[in-house]
């Protein structure tokens, strides 16, 4: 018996979301998926520990998982193994073996999530699946005014709560948080928030997200976004981005750390911001 460490994708809208709840047998589950493909190969139930719970319609690119399995082959016959088990909705992208006391939940030092939106007056099916149609468009020098704010060590009681069964600080430590824009697809501008912390409130990234795209709208003033934001009282601020949009992307750990800082630096390092209203 070993520990196994993996790097998953997924599409959120394939599944309730990543845990499996209990009572809900019929309700498709990430973890769900993953534990029937490991019990197909082991011939027992197999379950694994996740770095985060995504929510109903989030999407991974970078979910951590670990698990323990008696496997006599390779790595790389375990993933294609794995691969080969599971839906089209769930891939391994990486595996390897991992030390024995391995948690990727509460080794975890930082985690991203990014957000993309498109700007358009209707939806465009290409886009619609994996980003958030805004309209009117957002300016996103205002927007990442009010991002700045975040950065640093806070209580975000404003934009969430700790997630259910659990109690505990709703203060949680932003490192970089920073909107984009994105090369032009289909002919429509698109943009990306992306948020890195210790740890995230549940929704918090969405209704982060949510209140960030109303300031770049003119919706909601940045003062008043700061005060309610200073307030910390759930419900100061309203505004909630769907789900869809929103991708976990990375986990860090302590040994990975130095790579996390040096894409914090290449967002930072990009080609100066469009002003988004320029666009038609």
């Amino acid at each position: 018996m070993a520990r196994y460490r993996a790097v998953i994708a997924y599409e959120g809208d394939a599944f309730q979301g990543f845990q499996r709840l209990r009572g809900a047998a019929a309700a498709p589950s990430v973890q769900g998926a993953l534990e029937a493909a490991l019990a197909r190969l082991a011939g027992q139930p197999v379950p694994i520990i996740a770095a985060g719970r995504t929510d109903r319609g989030v999407h991974a690119s970078g979910q951590v998982i670990a698990f323990d399995i008696a496997w006599r082959h390779s790595e790389r016959a375990l993933q294609n193994a794995l691969n080969a088990a599971l839906p089209d909705s769930i891939a391994v992208l990486q595996l390897s073996r991992a030390d024995v006391d391995f948690h990727p939940r509460y080794q975890a030092a930082r985690r991203t999530y990014e957000y993309r939106v498109y700007f358009a007056n209707v939806r465009h099916p290409l886009l619609a699946r994996y980003a958030w149609r805004v309209t009117p468009p957002c300016e996103l020098t205002l927007m990442n005014s009010a991002a700045e704010l975040l950065i640093g060590r806070h209580d975000f009681a404003s934009f969430g709560r700790p997630p259910l069964g659990e109690r505990g600080t709703t203060e949680r430590t932003v490192f970089t948080a920073k909107w984009r824009a994105l090369p032009v697809q289909y002919g429509v501008p698109c943009a990306a928030f992306r948020i890195t912390a210790d740890a995230f409130l549940y929704r918090m990234v969405r209704a982060i997200v949510g209140n960030l795209v109303a300031v770049g709208q003119g919706k909601l003033s940045l003062a008043a976004f700061e005060r309610a934001f200073r307030a910390a009282q759930r419900g100061a601020l309203r505004h909630l981005a769907p789900p869809h949009g929103l991708t976990l992307v990375e986990v860090t750990f302590s040994e990975t750390q130095e790579d996390s800082k040096r894409e914090d630096a290449r967002w930072s390092a990009e080609d100066e911001i469009q002003d988004l209203h320029t666009y038609p």
